[in-house]
């Protein structure tokens, strides 16, 4: 099937969850700078970022535009895990990825995942779902980030994987905490006229 969109991601969660709805991308990840502004809420946050790697990657491929075909819609995405109104990024460090499991440990938060989709027009969707965690122990959570799993996800958990056995419920969007909102994505996509079902 000849790629729908461009998706300014290197994630490959995303594309296996685009690619369950049938929606063949076509890969350009772009680096940003995700620091967190004075007083920015994370609903701002999340939409600003999703937002400024959609523009990033428009302008990319403007820039080197023999390659891609740049007609296509560019798709992006940021999610954030919040408690309390602390937007947890990924974690820099083994330390840093411990406490912050640690105080979600026993706690409900939120997981914000914004969209940003650049076509005709530029569209953009909000998820927010409520993840509740059990109470885990020290020892757990030194052993799972030994798995190397929370590397390198925001919260330091990928409920797709091994921080699924720490999930207690989750009241929202399954995929949006996985990193992309499947419902909200074919709403966008919708809009640009790529009708996932017929």
């Amino acid at each position: 099937m000849s790629a729908q969109i461009i998706l300014a991601s290197a994630s490959p969660r995303r594309r296996e969850l685009l690619a369950q709805i049938n929606v063949t991308p076509i890969i350009h990840p772009v680096d940003l700078d995700e620091t967190i502004l004075p007083d920015e809420k994370p609903l701002e946050y999340v939409q600003r970022l999703a937002a400024e790697k959609s523009a990033l990657c428009a302008s990319a491929l403007n820039t080197k535009c023999a390659i891609l075909n740049t007609s296509l819609p560019i798709l992006a995405a940021d999610t954030a895990v919040v408690l309390d109104d602390w937007i947890m990024g990924k974690p820099k460090n083994q330390e840093d990825g411990i406490a912050m499991l640690t105080h979600l440990s026993g706690r409900t938060h939120q997981v914000y995942t914004a969209l940003s989709l650049r076509g005709k027009q530029h569209w953009q969707a909000v998820s927010v779902t409520e993840v509740s965690f059990r109470n885990l122990t020290e020892s757990e959570i030194v052993a799972y980030w030994h798995t190397g799993e929370p590397e390198g996800k925001a919260g330091s958990y990928a409920i797709q994987g091994l921080g699924s056995l720490f999930v207690e419920s989750i009241t929202g969007s399954h995929s949006g905490v996985m990193g992309l909102p499947l419902f909200e994505t074919a709403q966008l996509l919708a809009k640009q006229g790529i009708n996932l079902l017929i």
